[in-house]
C-alpha cells in the first residue's frame, strides 16, 4: 500500500506540474519566437527562390518543427522560476526532482505534439502521401519525448535569466538542424559530414519521417527508433545531475 502510495503522489506530482507549466509557459513570448517563428522563418529562407520540390522537404520541414516546439518549452521553465522567486516554492512542495524535471518534459511533449499535428494536417491538405501512420505517431511520440527532454537539460545552468538560457540553447540547437539531414539529405553527405549527422538526434527522425511518407529509409528502423530512445536516457540522466547540482544556485 505504501509503494502504492508513493508512486500516485509521484504521477499526481508530475501531472499538477505538466498542468502548471502549460498554463504558465505556453504563451510567454520566447516559447513563440524560438518554438514556432524560428522554424518557419528558417524553412522560409531556406525554400524561397530555390527550386525546391516541398513534397520531397516535408517531411525534414515537420521533423524541424517538431523539434524546436518539443524543445521551446524545458529551457524557459527553471530560469524563468528562479527569476520570479517561484521556484524555491515549487521545492518546499511534496515533490522531487524527478518529479519537476518528467512535468517539464511533459508539457514540452504534448507542445510538441500538438503543434506538430497541426502542421502534418496541413501538409496532408497540400500534398498527396500514402503516409505509414504507426510508424509516423510513434517517430511523433519518441522524438517529442527527446527533444523536449533535451530542452529540460540545456535549462540546467544556474542563471536566472531566461534570454541567457535561450540564448545558450539556440547554441546547441542550431548546429544539430544542420548537421542533421534535413536541408541536405543524408545520402548526400560524404565523410565528415555524414558521421556528424549520425551525433544528431534529428537525423533518425527525419528518416521515420521519410520512411512514413515516402517509404524512403537510410537508416534501419530499428536503429532509428533505438536512438532516440537511447538519445532520451542519455539527455534525462544528464538533467537528473545538472538540475540536482544547480538546484540552489541562482536562487
Amino acid at each position: 500500500m505504501g509503494i502504492r502510495n508513493i508512486n500516485t503522489q509521484f504521477f499526481r506530482g508530475v501531472m499538477v506540474t505538466t498542468e502548471k507549466n502549460i498554463r504558465i509557459y505556453y504563451t510567454k513570448a520566447p516559447v513563440m519566437i524560438f518554438g514556432l517563428l524560428f522554424p518557419l522563418f528558417m524553412f522560409l529562407s531556406f525554400y524561397l527562390g530555390r527550386e525546391i520540390n516541398l513534397y520531397f522537404f516535408f517531411p525534414g520541414l515537420l521533423a524541424m518543427s517538431l523539434f524546436f516546439t518539443a524543445s521551446s518549452i524545458g529551457p524557459l521553465i527553471t530560469p524563468w522560476e528562479k527569476q520570479a522567486g517561484t521556484f524555491e516554492r515549487l521545492l518546499s512542495f511534496p515533490v522531487s526532482i524527478n518529479t519537476i524535471i518528467l512535468g517539464d518534459i511533459a508539457a514540452g511533449m504534448i507542445f510538441g505534439i500538438f503543434i506538430n499535428v497541426i502542421v502534418l494536417i496541413v501538409g496532408l491538405v497540400f500534398f498527396n502521401y500514402s503516409i505509414n501512420i504507426l510508424f509516423l505517431l510513434f517517430g511523433i511520440l519518441f522524438a517529442s519525448f527527446c527533444f523536449s527532454s533535451l530542452g529540460v537539460l540545456l535549462a540546467s545552468p544556474s542563471v536566472r535569466s531566461p534570454s541567457h538560457i535561450m540564448m545558450f540553447s539556440s547554441l546547441i540547437r542550431f548546429p544539430l538542424i544542420f548537421i542533421s539531414g534535413i536541408f541536405i539529405p543524408l545520402e548526400s553527405l560524404q565523410g565528415g559530414a555524414r558521421v556528424l549527422a549520425y551525433f544528431s538526434p534529428i537525423t533518425y527522425l527525419v528518416d521515420i519521417f521519410n520512411f512514413s511518407f515516402k517509404g524512403e529509409s537510410h537508416i534501419s528502423l530499428i536503429i532509428d527508433f533505438t536512438m532516440l530512445f537511447v538519445f532520451s536516457i542519455i539527455f534525462i540522466f544528464l538533467s537528473n545531475r545538472f538540475h540536482k547540482r544547480n538546484l540552489m544556485k541562482g536562487l
